[in-house]
């Protein structure tokens, strides 16, 4: 199984910049790349008990290329609860989380 990749952006109220900067930088290679349906970024806000939550984003195994370009981890594939999609095609749930492929 293909690694997923996550990067953490830190404090939510100050994550907005770098956010916005991942997300463009996303979109424009999954449009050069023909919108492939297994290339998607996800955020969630984790706090994991603490005070105040973390933007975390989570790049899906066809983003790699962009994960090694914005300095993501390798991860496991995250859990789907919480999870927002801020860029992909809005059918590839079931593919990348349900599927064990």
């Amino acid at each position: 199984m293909k690694p997923w990749y996550f990067r953490n952006l830190g404090d939510a109220m100050l994550a907005g910049e770098a956010l916005g900067d991942i997300e463009a930088r996303f979109l424009a290679a999954y449009v050069k790349a023909g919108r492939p349906p297994g290339m998607a970024l996800f955020s969630r806000h984790e706090s994991e008990g603490r005070l105040h939550c973390e933007v975390v984003l989570y790049l899906s195994p066809a983003a790699a290329a962009v994960a090694q370009q914005i300095d993501a981890h390798p991860c496991a594939r995250p859990s789907p609860q919480g999870l927002g999609l801020l860029v992909g095609d809005a059918d590839c749930w079931s593919a990348l989380f349900f599927n064990d492929d």
